[in-house]
């Protein structure tokens, strides 16, 4: 059987570009360099933001979403992912693009949680995700009920993610977001969706520790499933 070639539609930012790729390689359960699979990486660091495109009129990232998918394709990948949660607000211009298939990322986090028994979650995410409904569309009719910060906490969450991390800043002060954090919990979250790329690593550099469910870590699984690669438990 021939290698499958995963490509990543990453520079969304980088280091979460970076992040899955990690999640790629640790996750697969393989004794040799040759056991892995392929992995192609366009982190275009040239798509636009994507909050500001989804509600504030900023430039569309949909022409270099589109570039990279068919970039990616043309050098031999056979399924893409994509580690942005804001972007999959045009997942469907960018699966139209390619006759490869995309993975959906939100949808493999619902369904993950719903083998779990989860039933509410509370979702940090980007104001362009929350916004624009893009994991409470996938989420309807699942089971899973999603809670979402109020105001003052999601400012703390776009902080985090645009002020600390997107910024490299690795002593950013994390005081509001904890709060945010422990207020989604409060209110009956059993899980936290880590629904930004941004937010695993911050939950590693600034050292957050609350229950939480990571879409890049199921994505990287459903990745390597597709790519018929044993995964470690």
């Amino acid at each position: 059987m021939a290698k499958t070639t995963v490509g990543i539609l990453g520079g969304m930012g980088p280091l979460a570009t970076a992040d899955l790729f990690r999640k790629l390689v640790l996750l697969a359960d393989v004794k040799s360099d040759q056991e892995h699979p392929r992995v192609v990486i366009d982190s275009n660091t040239d798509i636009p933001d994507r909050t500001a495109a989804l509600l504030h009129g900023g430039a569309d990232p949909v022409p270099e979403l589109t570039k990279s998918a068919k970039r990616l394709v043309s050098i031999g990948a056979d399924v893409l992912i994509m580690p942005c949660n804001t972007a999959h607000g045009f997942y469907d211009a960018v699966a139209a693009a390619v006759d490869v298939p995309v993975l959906h990322m939100i949808a493999l986090t619902r369904d993950a949680l719903r083998e779990r028994g989860i039933a509410t979650a509370g979702l940090l995410a980007t104001d362009g995700t929350i916004e624009t409904g893009v994991y409470a569309r996938a989420f309807e009719g699942s089971g899973v009920a999603l809670l979402t910060p109020k105001a003052e906490e999601q400012a703390a969450v776009m902080d985090i993610i645009y002020n600390g991390v997107k910024a490299g800043d690795l002593a950013h002060d994390v005081s509001a977001f904890r709060r945010a954090c422990e207020g989604l919990l409060a209110r009956g979250a059993q899980t936290l969706i880590l629904g930004c790329t941004e937010l695993p690593p911050a939950f590693e550099l600034y050292r957050l520790d609350y229950p939480h469910t990571d879409p890049t870590l199921e994505l990287a699984r459903a990745a390597l499933r597709f790519a018929h690669c044993l995964i470690k438990e």
